[in-house]
């Protein structure tokens, strides 16, 4: 996908020498980091002997444990642009490596090192600039009338419906029991996916006697309360998660009937009325299917779930991808891959991919640079992208963290949702908690309804004014109003004249990325 342009709000960038090999990688002259700032480090490399391997950036000092902060699938014989950051706890001389995964024997070659350091107002300011690019568009407004009398003083109101970006909540099954979880939750969030309820184990714990009673009646709640829905999950690679009864196939044949038939009953049930689905959990920690039905098994999955619900971006769900610089198993790298893999294969190449990250971050400052990175990658294909489970245990600076991490999704132009693995004290939520047992918000609670708030247009009415250029041909008069910045989403137009009683006019109204930076939006009046 394009990416907007890069802001410069830091510090100029410090170009950095190469000074040694450091035997399967390269390490540059010894820089000084200092505490809390936010450095973001890019570089060029390419492989001398092996094909392709991954290629990470790290750093290790006194008094500084071992961070990794990023990495690239290096090639040989070609260039490849590795991003990535730290964020350091101490001020203290670090020395920065590259080093290839897995080969002692890769030979690396390093290029065009920059590091560029922020203080946090400063990529705060960069994440807000960024925003104003990929979350907004000018709209004006030319309305045709029948004279110049119902132009004065007319005025056009602009109402929010729906934000584009949606920021949602996971909900369970307490919800059916709690008026009151019910009330909190529908007053605040516009988007979920259910924890437990779609999942195979609840849906069928005795082969061949379905039971949807739970998820029917969330559904049924959710589009009673126009709340989207993104299904969670037609089925989980990692054997643990799988009813019971399922566990205990071991004919192949068999597995692959009662996968169908799982993928038709969840699939078919739900069919227009989701945003998306996972549709095989975890793929890349867990191999189950792989291991029972073939090599080729996520990708035949996909492949049906695309033929059973064509419409519906169909998502892969993995962890530590965004949230764990040092993962290798789910890194961007591989789930980019994975990705891939499945929409390469024969007859697939049409898919509605998406690509889930759990984020499920440890209760510890998280390295943005390196998941703004991770997020360059994982959007690199150009699926939606969402944080799907993003919770964090409490800590003291719980509330700070979140909000750094979801400021840093808001400001990329690949992210399109996320989901909070969060909800009020009496649901069971006991990391992220954003209500007591009473309903009152906590801090956590406090910091998400204000970020609601922030990234819902406020509603605004604007003024129209005749023109001297009128179409004459029609003997009409053209009104214009003031360009005006809106959130992208849908909204409720509405044209009056308080000087006219029966002067009003209200129609729908999208606006989106596609639009472009300015939209024009054209109508008639008739009075």
């Amino acid at each position: 996908m394009e990416l907007p342009q890069t802001i410069n709000t830091g510090e100029i960038f410090q170009e950095l020498k190469i000074k040694e090999n450091g035997g399967n990688g390269k390490a540059v002259d010894r820089v000084n980091l200092h505490k809390g700032n936010i450095y973001s480090i890019s570089a060029w490399v390419k492989l001398k002997n092996e094909k392709e391997i991954t290629v990470r950036i790290t750093l290790r000092g006194k008094n500084v444990r071992y961070i990794d902060g990023g990495q690239v699938m290096a090639k040989k014989g070609c260039w490849s642009l590795l991003k990535g950051g730290f964020i350091v706890n101490v001020s203290a001389p670090v020395d920065i490596s590259f080093k290839s995964d897995g080969s002692a024997a890769a030979e690396i070659n390093v290029r065009n090192v920059r590091l560029q350091r922020f203080n946090k107002t400063q990529w705060r300011l960069q994440q807000d600039q960024v925003i104003e690019k990929i979350r907004k568009s000018k709209v004006r407004f030319q309305v045709s009338f029948q004279n110049k009398s119902t132009v004065e003083g007319s005025l056009i109101s602009i109402k929010q419906i729906r934000p584009s970006f949606l920021l949602g909540c996971a909900m369970n099954s307490q919800i059916l029991e709690s008026d009151s979880y019910r009330e909190w939750f529908v007053s605040r969030f516009r988007a979920t996916s259910f924890t437990n309820e779609m999942k195979w184990y609840t849906t069928e714990e005795v082969r061949g006697q379905e039971n949807y009673t739970l998820a029917d009646a969330m559904m049924q709640l959710a589009e009673e309360n126009k709340v989207l829905v993104k299904g969670h999950t037609v089925l989980w690679d990692d054997k643990k998660w799988h009813p019971i009864w399922v566990k205990s196939i071991t004919d192949p044949e068999d597995l692959r009937n009662v996968t169908l038939n799982r993928m038709n009953s969840v699939m078919k049930r739900y069919k227009g009325r989701l945003i998306g689905w996972d549709v095989m959990n975890e793929n890349l920690h867990y191999s189950y299917y792989e291991d029972m039905l073939g090599k080729n098994a996520s990708a035949m999955i996909y492949s049906l779930a695309s033929k059973i619900d064509p419409d519906v971006p169909l998502f892969i769900n993995e962890y530590n991808t965004i949230e764990y610089a040092k993962e290798g198993v789910g890194s961007p790298i591989n789930v980019k891959n994975k990705m891939e893999e499945i929409v390469s294969y024969p007859g697939n190449m049409n898919i509605k991919g998406g690509i889930g990250a759990q984020a499920h971050f440890v209760p510890a400052q998280p390295n943005l640079p390196y998941m703004r990175s991770a997020l360059d990658t994982l959007g690199s294909l150009g699926f939606p992208v969402w944080l799907t489970e993003v919770d964090m245990p409490k800590c003291p600076d719980q509330v700070k963290y979140m909000e750094e991490i979801l400021r840093e999704a808001y400001s990329h132009p690949a992210v399109q949702g996320i989901i909070l693995y969060a909800g009020p004290e009496m649901s069971g939520f006991d990391k992220l908690t954003l209500a007591d047992k009473d309903f009152n918000n906590t801090e956590a609670g406090d910091l998400i309804d204000k970020l609601l708030q922030e990234w819902q247009q406020e509603p605004i009415e604007i003024p129209v004014t005749y023109h001297e250029h009128n179409d004459e041909e029609q003997n009409r008069i053209i009104g214009f109003s003031p360009e005006v910045s809106l959130l992208h989403g849908h909204y409720t137009v509405t044209v009056t004249n308080p000087w006219m009683k029966n002067f009003s006019t209200t129609f729908s109204l999208e606006v989106t990325k596609e639009t472009g930076h300015l939209q024009v939006v054209q109508f008639e009046l008739d009075v």
